[in-house]
């Protein structure tokens, strides 16, 4: 393992608490990108709730190691910018995808989902899916269908019910 100096292993254990809480962290290659693209990109990110920032190459390698991801070495060429939530995991990957749709200089590099390596395509795979609470309401209306459902088989017999004691009284009524 590479000795690190003391001023970098501030910057290498908070990359590791990173790798180690965070639910997904996604990899970019934002050569290319001008300031103003860059602070936009940015204040996407903070109205998400995503943190942001451009780290060296060899400090996000040690520590990927040191949190126990394995598979990073390979992409971990030119700039490289690490985006992280620790609170949703799809929030990353969709800023980082609308983004980059808009702005081909961004290039995703990969992810980290749960510990996970995962390849760029994984990450927009991630980035397409429905958000959280539509999901919890897709759910919640599945739950729902066979309740309602069967309250409308009940009704459906009272009304029948109803339906009969009034041809009856019209049949009386007739008579």
């Amino acid at each position: 393992m590479a000795v690190i100096r003391p001023e970098k292993a501030a910057k290498v254990a908070e990359l590791k608490e990173i790798f180690s809480s965070a639910k997904c962290v996604v990899l970019v290659d934002f050569c290319g990108l001008t300031v103003a693209q860059d602070t936009d990109l940015r204040r996407k990110m903070r109205e998400a709730g995503v943190a942001y920032e451009v780290n060296k190459n060899t400090l996000i390698r040690i520590a990927a190691e040191q949190a126990g991801v394995e598979g990073l070495a390979a992409i971990l060429e030119k700039n490289t910018a690490v985006a992280s939530s620790a609170e949703d995991a799809v929030a990353v990957a969709k800023v980082i995808c609308e983004f980059a749709k808009t702005n081909k200089q961004l290039v995703v590099k990969a992810g980290v989902l749960d510990g996970k390596v995962i390849s760029a395509d994984e990450v927009k795979a991630l980035a397409s899916l429905p958000s959280k609470e539509v999901l919890i309401a897709k759910m919640l209306g599945s739950m729902n269908a066979p309740i309602s459902g069967f309250v409308n088989v009940l009704q459906g017999t009272i009304r029948n019910v109803v339906y009969a004691l009034d041809a009856v009284r019209k049949a009386k009524e007739s008579a």
